[in-house]
Protein backbone atom coordinates (compact mmCIF):
# COMPACT_ATOMS: atom_id res chain seq x y z
CA UNK A 1 0.00 0.00 0.00
CA UNK A 2 2.42 2.56 0.93
CA UNK A 3 4.76 1.70 -2.47
CA UNK A 4 0.81 2.52 -4.27
CA UNK A 5 0.48 5.67 -2.38
CA UNK A 6 4.21 6.84 -2.92
CA UNK A 7 3.81 6.26 -6.84
CA UNK A 8 0.77 7.88 -6.78
CA UNK A 9 2.71 11.08 -5.14
CA UNK A 10 5.18 10.72 -6.85
CA UNK A 11 3.06 10.94 -10.81
CA UNK A 12 1.28 13.46 -9.12
CA UNK A 13 3.98 15.63 -8.29
CA UNK A 14 5.84 14.83 -11.94
CA UNK A 15 2.72 15.77 -13.77
CA UNK A 16 2.12 19.21 -11.79
CA UNK A 17 6.18 20.18 -12.08
CA UNK A 18 5.93 19.17 -15.95
CA UNK A 19 4.36 22.31 -17.19
CA UNK A 20 6.54 24.53 -15.23
CA UNK A 21 10.19 22.76 -15.95
CA UNK A 22 9.00 22.69 -20.20
CA UNK A 23 7.19 25.86 -19.74
CA UNK A 24 5.82 26.44 -22.83
CA UNK A 25 6.70 23.64 -26.04
CA UNK A 26 5.01 25.87 -28.84
CA UNK A 27 4.32 29.80 -28.65
CA UNK A 28 0.44 28.34 -29.25
CA UNK A 29 0.60 26.69 -25.69
CA UNK A 30 1.95 29.96 -24.25
CA UNK A 31 -1.78 31.96 -26.03
CA UNK A 32 -3.99 28.96 -24.53
CA UNK A 33 -3.03 29.34 -21.36
CA UNK A 34 -2.69 33.04 -21.26
CA UNK A 35 -6.06 33.04 -22.55
CA UNK A 36 -7.54 30.91 -20.51
CA UNK A 37 -5.88 32.74 -17.58
CA UNK A 38 -7.25 36.11 -18.82
CA UNK A 39 -10.84 34.56 -19.15
CA UNK A 40 -11.32 32.66 -15.62
CA UNK A 41 -10.07 35.74 -14.11
CA UNK A 42 -12.53 38.13 -15.95
CA UNK A 43 -15.47 35.96 -15.37
CA UNK A 44 -14.40 36.14 -11.20
CA UNK A 45 -14.07 39.52 -11.48
CA UNK A 46 -17.45 40.09 -13.71
CA UNK A 47 -19.44 38.09 -10.98
CA UNK A 48 -18.11 40.64 -8.36
CA UNK A 49 -18.49 43.67 -10.59
CA UNK A 50 -22.32 42.96 -11.54
CA UNK A 51 -22.92 42.68 -7.64
CA UNK A 52 -21.12 46.33 -7.41
CA UNK A 53 -23.25 47.83 -10.52
CA UNK A 54 -26.37 46.25 -9.06
CA UNK A 55 -27.08 43.80 -11.66
CA UNK A 56 -27.57 40.90 -8.97
CA UNK A 57 -28.08 40.58 -5.69
CA UNK A 58 -25.32 41.39 -3.50
CA UNK A 59 -23.48 38.33 -1.48
CA UNK A 60 -20.87 39.22 0.83
CA UNK A 61 -19.03 36.21 0.97
CA UNK A 62 -19.70 35.25 -3.29
CA UNK A 63 -18.22 38.49 -3.52
CA UNK A 64 -15.38 37.60 -1.21
CA UNK A 65 -14.93 34.25 -2.94
CA UNK A 66 -14.61 35.39 -6.47
CA UNK A 67 -12.16 38.37 -5.54
CA UNK A 68 -10.05 36.23 -4.00
CA UNK A 69 -10.24 33.60 -7.61
CA UNK A 70 -9.74 36.71 -9.65
CA UNK A 71 -6.69 38.13 -7.76
CA UNK A 72 -5.23 34.74 -7.90
CA UNK A 73 -5.69 34.48 -11.40
CA UNK A 74 -4.16 37.98 -11.87
CA UNK A 75 -0.95 36.26 -11.26
CA UNK A 76 -1.11 33.43 -13.62
CA UNK A 77 -0.95 34.75 -17.64
CA UNK A 78 2.13 37.31 -17.32
CA UNK A 79 4.76 34.61 -17.67
CA UNK A 80 2.43 33.42 -21.43
CA UNK A 81 4.03 36.28 -23.47
CA UNK A 82 7.23 34.62 -24.48
CA UNK A 83 8.75 35.28 -27.76
CA UNK A 84 7.09 33.84 -30.74
CA UNK A 85 3.30 34.23 -29.04
CA UNK A 86 2.89 37.53 -30.46
CA UNK A 87 1.60 35.56 -33.59
CA UNK A 88 -1.25 33.18 -34.27
CA UNK A 89 -4.74 32.99 -32.72
CA UNK A 90 -3.83 36.05 -30.20
CA UNK A 91 -5.33 39.87 -29.66
CA UNK A 92 -2.09 40.85 -28.13
CA UNK A 93 -0.22 43.84 -29.70
CA UNK A 94 3.20 44.18 -31.03
CA UNK A 95 3.87 46.45 -27.95
CA UNK A 96 3.83 44.06 -25.51
CA UNK A 97 7.49 42.97 -26.64
CA UNK A 98 8.76 46.30 -27.97
CA UNK A 99 7.54 48.14 -24.94
CA UNK A 100 7.99 45.25 -22.36
CA UNK A 101 8.45 48.27 -19.16
CA UNK A 102 4.81 49.95 -19.61
CA UNK A 103 3.30 46.25 -20.09
CA UNK A 104 4.92 45.08 -16.97
CA UNK A 105 3.75 48.08 -15.14
CA UNK A 106 0.83 47.44 -16.35
CA UNK A 107 0.15 44.34 -15.41
CA UNK A 108 1.50 44.75 -12.07
CA UNK A 109 -0.91 47.96 -11.76
CA UNK A 110 -4.04 45.45 -12.17
CA UNK A 111 -2.64 43.06 -10.34
CA UNK A 112 -2.08 45.29 -7.43
CA UNK A 113 -5.61 47.03 -7.76
CA UNK A 114 -7.08 43.34 -7.66
CA UNK A 115 -5.19 42.82 -4.44
CA UNK A 116 -7.42 45.82 -3.37
CA UNK A 117 -10.64 44.21 -4.41
CA UNK A 118 -9.92 41.28 -2.75
CA UNK A 119 -9.27 43.04 0.54
CA UNK A 120 -12.73 45.27 0.01
CA UNK A 121 -14.53 42.17 -0.62
CA UNK A 122 -13.46 40.42 2.62
CA UNK A 123 -14.93 43.54 4.47
CA UNK A 124 -18.48 42.69 2.77
CA UNK A 125 -18.71 46.76 2.86
CA UNK A 126 -20.39 47.35 -0.60
CA UNK A 127 -19.43 50.92 -1.02
CA UNK A 128 -15.80 49.52 -0.74
CA UNK A 129 -16.09 47.15 -3.03
CA UNK A 130 -17.65 49.44 -5.68
CA UNK A 131 -14.70 51.82 -5.38
CA UNK A 132 -12.75 49.03 -6.02
CA UNK A 133 -14.77 47.35 -8.62
CA UNK A 134 -14.20 50.54 -10.55
CA UNK A 135 -10.27 51.16 -10.09
CA UNK A 136 -10.01 47.67 -10.94
CA UNK A 137 -12.06 48.21 -14.30
CA UNK A 138 -9.87 50.80 -14.70
CA UNK A 139 -6.49 49.20 -14.95
CA UNK A 140 -7.94 46.35 -16.98
CA UNK A 141 -9.42 48.92 -19.59
CA UNK A 142 -5.85 50.73 -19.64
CA UNK A 143 -3.84 47.98 -20.64
CA UNK A 144 -6.68 46.60 -23.36
CA UNK A 145 -6.41 50.24 -24.88
CA UNK A 146 -2.41 50.08 -25.15
CA UNK A 147 -2.06 46.41 -25.53
CA UNK A 148 -4.71 44.50 -27.21
CA UNK A 149 -6.02 44.27 -30.25
CA UNK A 150 -9.62 44.67 -30.91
Amino acid sequence: MKAIASFVLAAAAVTLAAPASAQFAKPEDAIKYRKSALTVMATHFGRVAAMANGRVPFDAKVAADNAAVAESMSKLPWAAFVDGSDKGDTKAKSEIWSDAAKFKDANEKMQGEMTKLAAAAKTGNLDSIKAAVGATGGSCKACHDAFRKE
